[in-house]
């Protein structure tokens, strides 16, 4: 089979020996692949291994072939892939066990994909390959940071730094469909249009002065995936008794705020990172009886994954990247 992987020091196609189903597992034709900003990493830690590794952790895609004792799954149903291998319940923290889809173990990219049944799920039927594909990573760590973690309520108001990620489109939608008012915050004028088109409320430029704009506005929860460049900002425009929910740093990892102020505004910092295969199911069901749909910003043809990954690489995009593999 086709697939692309890690080997060496590069990012390349290989043909590999068609998975063989073990006890318990599904065989899936892959359909459609989404991309994630941690494929990018996936070379660096990885380092120089000459075993070629399948990377990328989401997917969607048709069972090909199940093996003995699967009964929730039958060939010809139509499914997405669960990115986070091990956590099964919604706990306070994810498990040691916790490990995503494409690093250490093969991950989606190639034309078939073999996988243990409890980690599918059914496909949402009003969406298309690609949406589907493009779904689970990035609509799962938006659902937990928002409802689980940051437990928004209808008529608060949650400021998003960072409109154009594949998980920002998420909160967005999440957030509105809720009764939430959104705020968020691009270097692009075109990305903060383009987040106002999907719904937000008002968005304003990383580089303006927040504490002015936002002088009127009462911030209720930050969901903040940048890290330094906009950790301290986000934190003093929060109302006192506020909370802060971060889970990702596309800046630095390393932050620095005012901590006597933080504590006598009484604010709350949260981490959050993915979700358990309850929270996905959860997910999937409220995207489902919303009828929302990914965001996708541009789609490529398999053979084009390189060119892909370079628009990932750019980080033009607003929403998410889709690669089509088949009909």
């Amino acid at each position: 089979m086709k697939a692309y992987v890690h080997q060496g020091s590069n990012l390349q196609f290989a043909h590999l020996t068609k998975p063989v189903l073990a006890n318990g597992e599904v065989l899936i034709k892959m359909k459609s692949l989404g991309l994630n900003r941690r494929d990018l990493m996936i070379p660096t830690r990885r380092g120089e291994n000459t075993e070629p590794l399948v990377i990328g952790s989401d997917g969607a895609g048709v069972v090909e072939d199940v093996a003995d004792h699967v009964t929730r799954f039958k060939k010809g149903d139509q499914v997405i892939v669960n990115p986070g291998m091990g956590w099964i319940t919604n706990d306070e923290t994810a498990p040691n066990t916790l490990q995503i889809v494409g690093f250490p173990d093969h991950g989606t990219f190639a034309e078939y994909y073999v996988v243990d049944a409890e980690y599918i799920e059914p496909k949402p039927d009003h969406l298309n390959w690609e949406e589907a594909g493009v779904l689970a990573l990035a609509a799962l760590t938006a659902f937990r940071a928002l409802f689980t973690k940051g437990q928004v309520k209808p008529n608060e108001t949650v400021f998003i730094p960072g409109a154009g990620s594949g998980v920002a489109t998420y909160l967005i939608q999440f957030a509105k469909v809720i009764g939430a008012r959104v705020i968020v915050t691009s270097r692009s004028q075109e990305k903060l249009d383009q987040a106002i088109k999907l719904g937000a409320d008002k968005a304003i430029g990383s580089n303006e002065d927040w504490d002015s704009l936002l002088e009127n506005e009462t911030i209720d929860l930050v969901i903040d995936s940048v890290g330094r460049a906009t950790f301290a900002r986000s934190l003093k425009v929060l109302r006192n008794g506020g909370r802060l929910v971060t889970f990702g740093a596309t800046t630095e990892d390393e932050v620095a705020f005012d901590v006597r102020s933080f504590f006598y505004a009484q604010q709350q910092i949260l981490g959050s990172t993915l979700g358990s295969r309850e929270e996905l199911r959860e997910m999937l069901s409220f995207v489902s009886e919303h009828q929302l749909h990914p965001v996708i910003d541009k789609t490529f043809a398999f053979s084009n994954i390189e060119e892909a990954f370079s628009y990932l690489t750019k980080g033009d995009q607003f929403g998410k990247i889709a690669v089509k593999i088949s009909d």
